[in-house]
């Protein structure tokens, strides 16, 4: 009942009523972008939804356009403090996860959820192990288990098995959990870079 009627329609509702707020931080985010390089506000991700099908997720940019595709041995993006390709606004939206919340225009059209198991790039979709696929059984989030309380400390392959145990287990009081724990991540700055 939760999984698959509360927790949408939940989803939904937050999103509607974020909207209106977040409009105004988008405007102060939209312009800072716009005034340091000119460059497209939004960056359209191509990510693994829900059931494997491709989602455009959004999220503002924090790189330079056209900045070359860098990724770890892992497969993972490369992520690191020193990252010539961040632009100045960008470091600060991605050190606040203000550059995810563009993801709220994807909760609204019913893509997302506010908690989830993060959404992984689209090229990955074929590296997936039996035992990593559950967490394409629901919606991927806004946030999610391995953001709250991991971020970017652990592999890839750890965050896909972390995500698939938290699709076999979505609960209402695990949500809230990994709501607040969210809170205190961001707020604390942990493990924002893999580097």
């Amino acid at each position: 009942m939760y999984v698959h009627f509360i927790k949408p329609v939940c989803d939904w509702l937050i999103a509607l009523i974020a909207f209106p707020f977040f409009c105004i931080i988008w405007l102060c985010v939209a312009t800072a972008i716009k005034l340091e390089d000119g460059g497209p506000v939004f960056y359209m991700a191509e990510r693994i939804g829900k059931d494997s099908k491709k989602l455009m997720m959004y999220k503002f940019r924090s790189m330079k356009v056209n900045a070359e595709n860098i990724t770890n041995p892992d497969g993972s993006t490369y992520n690191a403090k020193d990252d010539s390709r961040v632009t100045k606004v960008g470091k600060f939206l991605r050190e606040t996860s203000l550059d995810e919340t563009a993801q709220i225009l994807n909760m609204l059209k019913g893509e997302m959820s506010l908690i989830g198991p993060r959404a992984s790039g689209w090229s990955a979709l074929e590296s997936y192990q039996p035992d990593e696929v559950h967490k394409m059984n629901v919606r991927p989030g806004l946030s999610g288990y391995t953001q709250a309380y991991y971020r970017n400390s652990i592999g890839v392959r750890e965050k896909r098995l972390k995500d698939a145990w938290y699709a076999d287990n979505i609960s209402f009081c695990l949500d809230v959990k990994i709501f607040f724990k969210t809170i205190v991540t961001v707020l604390k700055h942990d493990n924002v870079y893999t580097n």
